[in-house]
């Protein structure tokens, strides 16, 4: 592994750091969380004309950037830092790596190009332990037989779905939805993916209520929507690919986290330096110097984990759970941390340090929790299995 950033993906960073600096600061990112769609189009757009960045880990065929996923979650560094609301996640990061495995070549030409322009945004409608951070992805999360979830029917002249799922990230707003769906009954139980359009016919969406606002999410309700089954029908391991696909969005979420771990430990240290009482800063005082010395030293461990997980994902390692179990509990830590020392104003809905403690909640509530991040790494890495000793 190089540890060092290509000239290519430093240009990345930086081009989009300036971008967000002018296009996504405290005053704009209220403002996005508070529209329907809960994040600023113009800011897509932006995104997506000036950087390519929806289809930065598409291939050129499609019309995307050629890099791969460690580009992709190294940008995410960046939109974590401001806490960016915008479709990256739900669509470059869920959808068009499943698109781009399992799609037919009439779905990969006619979806792939309009998610790299921008001009499609699409959601992943499928529990968090479809993604295989957590378990080991053989449940029945998809709906098992009269278990709920999303049930798939053969129609006359395709599929229909019925059923609900949420939370979906940005399923409320998103113009396609790729829906995890059971389909077989019991005899031939299996889960395939389908493509719905978002304004179909029976398809009822809502947004929730969200701890974290920066992070939309939708619930959405199925009633016999037509669906068009993505891949064919040789019986593609769905489960094998959303956890595949899961590994690199949990790396790519380890990368945002450290971006705002980073930044909020920088607008606390900034702080305790104006912040006086005995008539000197409290950043001088010895155990305010030890707490935030406490907090870099977990954050630089999150960046260094979450850098790895983004390389390794493009060589096909899936450590992206461990990497991202990391980068919560630093983002945790940090906004925690920063709450506390900014004292009375911390905690407040004005101040916008609540909203990376938000952040931090909100995606263990997601994702999570960091514990079962790890447990589930050590149970498939076989750390705490019982050995037979010789008699």
């Amino acid at each position: 592994m190089d540890a060092g950033f290509t000239a290519e993906q430093d240009e990345i960073r930086r081009t989009l750091r300036e971008l967000l600096h002018k296009r996504c600061g405290p005053e704009e990112l209220r403002a996005a969380v508070d529209t329907p769609a809960g994040h600023d189009p113009a800011l897509w757009t932006a995104l997506a004309e000036q950087l390519g960045l929806p289809g930065l880990a598409l291939p050129e065929a499609y019309g995307g950037v050629g890099c791969s996923a460690t580009e992709l979650a190294l940008a995410a560094e960046e939109t974590g830092r401001v806490l960016a609301p915008s479709p990256l996640l739900a669509t470059a990061v869920l959808v068009a790596p499943l698109v781009l495995a399992l799609g037919t070549d009439a779905q990969r030409a006619g979806l792939l190009p309009r998610i790299a322009s921008g001009a499609l945004t699409a959601a992943l409608a499928a529990p968090a332990a479809g993604l295989a951070l957590t378990g080991d992805n053989r449940g029945d999360w998809a709906g098992g037989g009269r278990a709920g979830g999303v049930q798939a029917r053969r129609a006359a002249a395709g599929w229909t779905l019925y059923g609900e799922v949420g939370p979906v990230p940005d399923g409320h707003s998103a113009r396609l939805l790729l829906v995890a769906a059971h389909t077989g009954g019991f005899a031939r139980s299996r889960t395939l993916l389908f493509l719905v359009a978002g304004d179909a016919d029976g398809v009822v969406r809502s947004r929730h209520t969200a701890l974290d606002a920066t992070r939309p999410l939708g619930h959405l309700q199925l009633r016999h929507a037509e669906a068009e089954l993505l891949g064919g029908d040789g019986g593609t391991d769905v489960p094998d690919a959303l956890a595949r696909t899961g590994d690199s969005a949990a790396a790519t979420l380890a990368c945002e986290a450290v971006g705002a771990a980073d930044r909020v430990l920088e607008r606390t240290v900034e702080y305790v330096k104006q912040r006086e009482q005995f008539g000197r800063a409290i950043g001088s005082f010895q155990a305010v110097k030890h707490r935030l010395a406490d907090v870099y030293v977990q954050v630089q461990a999150a960046r260094s984990a979450a850098y790895y997980a983004a390389w390794a994902t493009a060589q096909g390692e899936r450590v992206g759970g461990l990497a991202l179990a990391q980068g919560l509990e630093a983002l945790r830590s940090s906004a925690g941390e920063a709450i506390q020392l900014h004292g009375g104003i911390g905690f407040t809905w004005e101040h916008d340090v609540q909203l990376y403690f938000k952040r931090a909640a909100g995606d263990e509530l997601l994702f999570g929790p960091v514990h079962r991040l790890r447990a589930h790494a050590a149970d498939a890495a076989s750390l705490f299995t019982a050995t037979e000793v010789p008699v």
